[in-house]
């Protein structure tokens, strides 16, 4: 596999500045509709055309918000995995009672977009140098993480980032766990499609936007149409 790796991550300084604000909004994190049930594969397409991957990276707003505007992506879901208690609530993630991550699930068409394109996206949108902390955001619950879901996706991962580590991309060692994949725990309804619906909020004009701009300048030949 040839990476080529366009100078450093899109976390550069402005969006990051721009994570120096206080964490997003916890007024909201006690309302919406629960969870629910987990789910490995979410609901939609084709299983036999369409695949899934799981990353942490952070918010998950941020996360979903990227990946929306992805060509060959066809569905992003928000929510919690690799804890250790069942149907978490958002404000017992938030605490770290449950440790799970917050996650994007993401179904795509690998005939539209490869997997190691998802990896090139998703090391460039986040620092995967910082252990339990991406800008102001932190805890456990915004860990840089990958939950393969087969062999072959566990392969690519773990030599792409062992290629990323050897080239020095990033001046630190990626922190990134690669695990296999855990029951996953769709969050609650006010989070998904976050940014389309909140996109005046602040946390979305001082921490999301900056990082779509940048995400939009690298992949604008990636993106939908």
């Amino acid at each position: 596999m040839r990476i080529v790796w366009m100078g450093a991550a899109l976390i550069a300084a402005g969006a990051m500045t721009a994570m120096s604000m206080a964490c997003r909004p916890a007024e909201s994190a006690e309302g919406g509709a629960s969870p629910g049930k987990p789910s490995e594969e979410p609901a939609g397409g084709s299983p036999t055309t369409l695949k899934t991957a799981t990353f942490g990276a952070g918010c998950f707003w941020c996360i979903e918000a990227v990946f929306q505007e992805l060509h060959g992506v066809k569905k992003v879901v928000s929510g919690y995995m690799g804890g250790k208690a069942p149907n978490p609530t958002y404000a017992q993630v938030c605490r770290g009672d449950t440790g799970h991550a917050e996650v994007a699930q993401i179904t795509y068409d690998p005939k539209e977009v490869s997997f190691p394109e998802l990896l090139e996206v998703f090391w460039k949108t986040h620092d995967p140098t910082t252990l339990n902390r991406q800008g102001n955001d932190s805890g456990t619950q915004y860990r840089s993480a990958i939950f393969y879901h087969d062999a072959e996706q566990q392969k690519l991962a773990e030599d792409y980032k062992a290629k990323l580590d050897a080239s020095g991309a990033f001046r630190k060692p990626i922190v990134t766990e690669i695990v296999p994949l855990a029951p996953f725990y769709p969050a609650e309804n006010y989070h998904q499609n976050y940014f389309r619906q909140n996109s005046g909020e602040g946390y979305c004009q001082y921490v999301i936007v900056p990082k779509l701009e940048k995400f939009r300048e690298v992949f604008r030949d990636k993106l939908k149409k």
